[in-house]
């Protein structure tokens, strides 16, 4: 018997996230087998609790791994408006004002 591939498998694989997909994997402490996250609790937006499982039946062992935010490496292009925005506000009014006389060129 020959094996049938059904068209919608292509579909399923993107679906399931099975396609040039880069996720963060997780290894069982006790076996090293691969380990599902079942849940991330978020304690702040740069720390997180995830309770994992181990996806070796015989193992079957549960777990939590803390994830925290450690460093920028480049930082984002999103962050450069509040850090103006910051700087300016830190001025004085007639400060703010000379910042903006040298940026419009004058």
């Amino acid at each position: 018997m020959s094996a049938v591939k059904l068209k919608s498998s292509p579909l399923l694989a993107m679906a399931c996230g099975m396609v040039n997909m880069r996720v963060f994997k997780i290894k069982c402490p006790e076996c090293g087998s691969p380990a599902i996250i079942r849940k991330s609790d978020w304690k702040d937006k740069k720390l997180a609790s995830l309770y994992c499982g181990c996806t070796k039946v015989e193992c079957g062992h549960t777990f939590v791994y803390s994830v925290e935010f450690s460093h920028t490496l480049s930082p984002s292009g999103l962050t450069g408006n509040k850090l103006v925005k910051f700087l300016i506000d830190q001025l004085k009014p007639e400060e703010r004002q000379f910042a903006l006389d040298l940026l419009n060129g004058q």
